[in-house]
């Protein structure tokens, strides 16, 4: 397939697995067209779109909006649309958008918080009922951990809830849109939604693409505790602190198009060091030299 032939390879399960080499060498074939062909269980986790609607947010999307609009309902005996900015709670003005647009003719259309719900989507009614002193906008406006410890006893929410902050989603709103969340985001949220579900393959592609380093280094934490609750990991990477974390590695090229397709190196972070054809070679190897340097320093 494209530059891929003639390849025969061995994929670890239980442990974390990078795919490496130089860009174009058929890293994301191997992984993304080759491998769920012959294995069932995969599961892709990318930077792509989320998909739903322009109201959809974090909430919804791990599938906890609708099990709080009934916690609302039963706490206070009103009817569970009311809790719902797509249907009797709805902000009249902005018909539950949070957002007025203007249309200025041959410009485009600009958009402006609605002054009347102040972009909450609800309507004064729905805003209005609170349980222990929050109402349904305050808690589209918390963070995982906030929202975390008022629903702590609800089963069918505080789990999602939990799993958006393993994944390192503590700081986004539950009501934030999707449409504003980066790829690195995009990825965690389906990451954190696709948790629930053990003992699975997953497959990631650049995952630490526009991470910060400290983001990076919580995102190896994460896959080391999946492959602590029996999951395998796969990750297509180029980043150099990912590679030294893995367990096994398999790096493809030696170059790119049809100067690669290969499979030229399998195994240990370590026993990369001793192969010569590997184009990763000698950033691991400086990698792992300033690591060691750091390490005595700081054990000095």
């Amino acid at each position: 397939m494209f530059n891929v032939h003639d390849v025969s390879v061995d994929i670890p399960l239980g442990v974390i697995t990078v795919i490496a080499g130089v860009a174009g060498s058929g890293k994301s074939t191997l992984v993304d067209r080759i491998l769920p062909r012959v294995v069932s269980n995969i599961v892709r986790i990318d930077q792509s779109s989320l998909g739903g609607s322009s109201r959809s947010a974090p909430a919804s999307y791990l599938g906890v909006l609708d099990p709080i609009r009934r916690h609302f309902a039963r706490a206070t005996g009103r009817p569970v649309g009311l809790f719902s900015a797509n249907s009797l709670g709805a902000c009249p003005v902005c018909n539950g958008t949070g957002v007025v647009k203007t249309d200025l003719a041959f410009l485009e259309s600009v958009e402006t918080v609605c002054e009347a719900c102040e972009g909450t989507g609800y309507s004064d009614e729905a805003r209005s009922v609170r349980i222990n002193g929050v109402s349904i906008a305050d808690v589209m406006n918390l963070r995982a951990p906030e929202a975390c410890r008022l629903f702590r006893t609800d089963r069918a929410i505080a789990p999602a809830l939990k799993r958006m902050e393993a994944v390192g989603l503590n700081y986004l709103m539950l009501g934030q849109r999707l449409s504003t969340l980066s790829g690195g985001e995009r990825q965690r949220l389906k990451l954190a939604r696709e948790l629930a579900k053990p003992g699975r393959i997953y497959v990631f592609d650049e995952p630490t693409t526009g991470l910060h380093m400290a983001d990076v280094h919580r995102l190896i934490e994460l896959f080391e505790g999946l492959v602590r609750g029996g999951d395998t990991v796969i990750i297509v990477e180029h980043n150099v602190d990912v590679i030294a974390a893995a367990d096994h590695i398999i790096e493809m090229g030696p170059g790119a198009g049809k100067h690669g397709g290969r499979i030229i190196y399998q195994g240990t972070p370590a026993g990369m060091l001793k192969e010569n054809a590997s184009v990763t070679r000698p950033f691991l190897a400086k990698y792992l030299s300033k690591s060691t340097e750091a390490y005595i320093e700081a054990s000095a």
